[in-house]
């Protein structure tokens, strides 16, 4: 027999309420939104996140990348190699520094950027939300983050 609402509203943990279902299952959904912009260029989404950062600032080492997407280098990685394989960047030895792996674009992932320019128009455009709701949830989530940083980095 289902509850009446009200319970579910007075239920600390109740699904509905919870931050933590509302966040993966938008995250879910972001992915799922994104997949169709991004298979005709050959890309998932972190190998998206990873262009899109290597497009603002390559060269990157692979410690910088890992912090700037905030990703585990072991997860990073595996990852770069394989876009590495698809012909999407170069890895090299740092001029400067040999233990430091530098991370570019090649001459194909900088010719996907023209193409990655029509993404997002075509995400506000399928999402049918008002710009301006989006760049609120982008400021609200950018703050949880900082806040849930700051938590992580205080835990034992």
């Amino acid at each position: 027999m289902d509850e009446p609402a009200t319970a579910t509203q007075d239920d600390p943990l109740a699904l509905e309420r919870q931050v933590c279902f509302a966040l993966v299952v938008a995250a879910r959904s972001v992915v799922a939104l994104y997949r169709p912009l991004l298979e005709p260029m050959g890309l998932t989404h972190p190998q998206y996140l990873v262009m899109l950062s290597l497009w603002q600032q390559a060269p990157l080492s692979v410690k910088g990348l890992s912090q700037l997407l905030q990703l585990d280098p072991g997860t990073l990685s595996p990852l770069l190699k394989r876009m590495e394989a698809q012909g999407l960047l170069i890895r090299a030895r740092d001029g400067d520094d040999e233990r430091l792996l530098s991370v570019s674009p090649s001459a194909a992932g900088r010719a996907l950027r023209t193409r990655a320019e029509l993404i997002p128009g075509a995400v506000v455009d399928r999402l049918g939300m008002d710009l301006e709701q989006l760049q609120q949830l982008h400021s609200t989530l950018t703050q949880f983050i900082i806040a849930a940083n700051a938590v992580e980095e205080d835990l034992p």
